[in-house]
Formats: structure tokens, C-alpha cells, sequence
């Protein structure tokens, strides 16, 4: 669920826990946070609170490729809910995160004409030359200030030294703050993709926006706020931020639903082969917290509607 690394990881490097941190592959980035959901519940039951039926919940096994195919079922799922509570890891000095970039994969690929580079160069078109002109254009999209990303990370063409190059592909990176800039940055991408600067090459894109960004709502707010009051009552300090790294919770904000991320617990170097971490202290808390949490929520709907 939620790992990025190979079978056998855990073998080679098992699980451990050395002082106030545990150790292992997947421990950050999402282990701990599927025993936080467990014991979040099985306290609530525990304590005879009928509150764990109003919950759904879903474990999702392929977030780190973009969700393609549990994305329809979160936003099925999503339909008629309340609240949506993600535990993805939570941040240092008690942090969850409210806001997210929405993400975006594009593949720009070139086609041009082969020749002998030594021979007869002339007659050839080079896909290598228009895909360059094209990264250029394309990193010249990003606009730090108001949190647009676009990085070209990978770039492939050619079959040899001595070849004019008939094909060259780039792959894009988008994040983007807010539904306007998803609008723009697209029609900016297609546009770079249509002018061509090595007449005789063509130019295609494939991608899209495969995860909307996750925005801060008026109603997101008041449930953050709630959570602050919640957690006060056990002793934590919630803030909220922001980030420009991916999440599921972009699906259910984008359905409407008030959402806040980041509830799990806190630790660091998700995704790494020696150092990711989980405090355990951390998890003895956030499990308290979504509890607490789904008590008071269950609590206060049940009010409303009575």
C-alpha cells in the first residue's frame, strides 16, 4: 500500500526501532499511518462510541502512480461525506497540510528526418535541435512567485553520434496552485508544441492533469480550525501548510468536500533506501487525534440533524 519499493525491501532492511524513532521501508510514507487508521478505530469501538460506522475508508495501493485506478472509486466514495480525513504523513512541530499543488504529466515528442551528420547533414531535420528549442520555451513557464513548476526532468532521441536525429522526447513535470493556472499552463504546453523552430519536424503531447490541485476552501477552514480545537484538548498544536507534493486528498477537495490532509503520523525522508523514519511518540498522538477527531465530527453532524 502507498510504497514505492521493490518485493524483498523489507527483508534486506526490516523493520526497526532505534530510540523514539522506527525505522524500515515505507515506515513514513504510508505504514504507520494504516496502524494509525486500525487502532483509531478499534479505540473508538473499545470505548462502546458508535462513531467508527460513520466512517469509510480506503486503502490505496497504486497513489504513487497516480491513483489511475482507485480515482474513480474515491470520488464515488466521496459522494455524499461529510469530511474527508487523509493520513498521509503529518509535518514536523505538528502540522497537517491543507492546501496541495495540483500534478500534471506531459511527454512532448518530436519527429524528424535522419541523416548522415557527416555526409549529408543538410537533408536531415534534427528532433534533438527542436526538442532543445522546445525545453527551453517550456522551462520558461515557470513562475516561482505564484507556485507554477514546469520541469522538463527527463529528455531522450537520437541513434547515434554520427546521425541527424529523427526522434527526441522530453518528459514534463507540471504543478500548478489553483484550477486558472491549470487552464493556462496546458494551452501554453500545446502551444509551444505547434511552433516549430526546425522546419520539417512534428511535433506531439501526451499527458494531462492527472491530479487537480488541492485548494484551501471557506468549509476546509472551519474543519481545520476544529481540528486545531481538538487536538488543544490533547495536548498538540495544530497548523496547517501547504506543499507542493501529491496526494489523494486532491481528489476528494476537488469534489468538494471538505478535506484535510497530513493527519498521520510525523516523520521524514519518505521514499528513501537508508534514512525515511517515523516518530513513535507521533503515532501514539495522531491516533488519538483521529479518533478524537471522528468522535467529535460523528458528535457534532449528529447534532446538526437532530
Amino acid at each position: 500500500m502507498d510504497t514505492v519499493f521493490p518485493d524483498g525491501e523489507a527483508k534486506t532492511r526490516p523493520f526497526k526501532i532505534i530510540g523514539d524513532k522506527a525505522y524500515g521501508p515505507g515506515v513514513n510514507d504510508e505504514k504507520a499511518s494504516h496502524v494509525q487508521v486500525l487502532y483509531a478505530l478499534k479505540a473508538l469501538k473499545k470505548s462502546g462510541l458508535s462513531s467508527f460506522h460513520n466512517v469509510h475508508i480506503l486503502f490505496n495501493s497504486d497513489e504513487e502512480l497516480g491513483s489511475p485506478s482507485s480515482k474513480a472509486i474515491i470520488k464515488e466514495a466521496a459522494e455524499g461525506k461529510d469530511y474527508s480525513l487523509v493520513v498521509e504523513c503529518g509535518r514536523p512541530n505538528d502540522g497537517v497540510v491543507t492546501s496541495r499543488k495540483g500534478v500534471g504529466r506531459f511527454t512532448m515528442s518530436v519527429t524528424g528526418k535522419s541523416a548522415h551528420a557527416g555526409v549529408e547533414p543538410e537533408i536531415g531535420r534534427s528532433a534533438i535541435e527542436e526538442i532543445a528549442y522546445k525545453v527551453i520555451k517550456l522551462q520558461h513557464l515557470n513562475d516561482y512567485e505564484n507556485g507554477l513548476t514546469v520541469n522538463v526532468g527527463l529528455i531522450n532521441g537520437g541513434t547515434s553520434a554520427n546521425t541527424v536525429s529523427p526522434e527526441a522526447e522530453a518528459v514534463i513535470d507540471v504543478r500548478v496552485q489553483n484550477k486558472e493556472q491549470t487552464e493556462g499552463v496546458v494551452k501554453d504546453i500545446y502551444a509551444i508544441a505547434e511552433e516549430d523552430t526546425v522546419q520539417g519536424t512534428d511535433t506531439k503531447v501526451a499527458g494531462q492533469i492527472s491530479r487537480p490541485p488541492m485548494e484551501m476552501t471557506r468549509a476546509s477552514k472551519k474543519l481545520l480550525n476544529r481540528i486545531v480545537e481538538i487536538g488543544r484538548e490533547i495536548g498538540l498544536e495544530i497548523h496547517g501548510e501547504s506543499t507542493g507534493g501529491a496526494s489523494d486528498a486532491s481528489f476528494t477537495a476537488s469534489e468538494g468536500i471538505p478535506t484535510i490532509d497530513g493527519l498521520g503520523p510525523i516523520g521524514e525522508f519518505s521514499h528513501s533506501e537508508t534514512d525515511e523514519y517515523t516518530l513513535v511518540d507521533s503515532l501514539i498522538e495522531r491516533t488519538a487525534l483521529l479518533a478524537k477527531t471522528i468522535e467529535q465530527l460523528s458528535k457534532k453532524e449528529t447534532e446538526e440533524h437532530a
